[in-house]
């Protein structure tokens, strides 16, 4: 697995860190938003892309 890929995503409402992904740099230029199930906010919350 390439480090290159990785990034963090960060949860909107507490700021913490919750989960990796990878995404190909190449096609896709934005930063990602997605909506996944934060353990500390306990409820499903926007994630956004940080900087690794």
């Amino acid at each position: 697995m390439s480090q290159d890929n990785l990034i963090k995503l960060q949860c909107k409402e507490c700021k913490r860190i919750n989960y990796w992904s990878r995404k190909n740099k190449r096609k896709v230029e934005r930063k990602i938003e997605v909506k996944k199930h934060c353990p500390w906010c306990k409820k499903h919350t926007v994630h956004k892309e940080l900087k690794k």
